[in-house]
């Protein structure tokens, strides 16, 4: 079956840095955009950013654009978000998400078929 398996979320002091992973396993990885949403206690879940299957189209969303880094290794079945300056509105469950719809990037939490399990980031100021 699809798994998809989130790692690297932890407790970091505002201006810090984490690296975020996503091991995908029971699909062609290749054949999927990959996404990163994010959801804070009490708030909705919301996109952090998305690539496309080759890597060569990105999108994120604007309280991220210029911190963050989202990145896939095909070969490996792995996609990536590098988190920069993080904040401590960036603390929130990070989780990664696949969808098959691979001719453009869809925004929307529905459009995706498989969710990690998240992974938690806490950011202290």
């Amino acid at each position: 079956q699809v798994q998809l398996v989130e790692s690297g979320g932890g407790l970091v002091q505002a201006g810090d840095s984490l690296r975020l992973s996503c091991a995908a396993s029971g699909l062609t990885f290749s054949n999927y955009v990959m996404a990163w949403f994010r959801q804070a206690p009490g708030k909705e879940r919301e996109l952090v950013a998305a690539i496309s299957w080759s890597g060569r189209t990105t999108h994120y969303t604007d309280s991220v654009k210029g911190r963050f880094t989202i990145s896939r290794d095909n070969a490996k079945s792995t996609a990536y978000l590098q988190m920069n300056s993080l904040i401590p509105e960036d603390a929130a469950v990070y989780y990664c998400a696949a969808d098959d719809w691979h001719y453009s990037l869809r925004l929307t939490s529905a459009e995706y078929d498989y969710w990690g399990q998240g992974t938690q980031v806490t950011v202290s100021s």
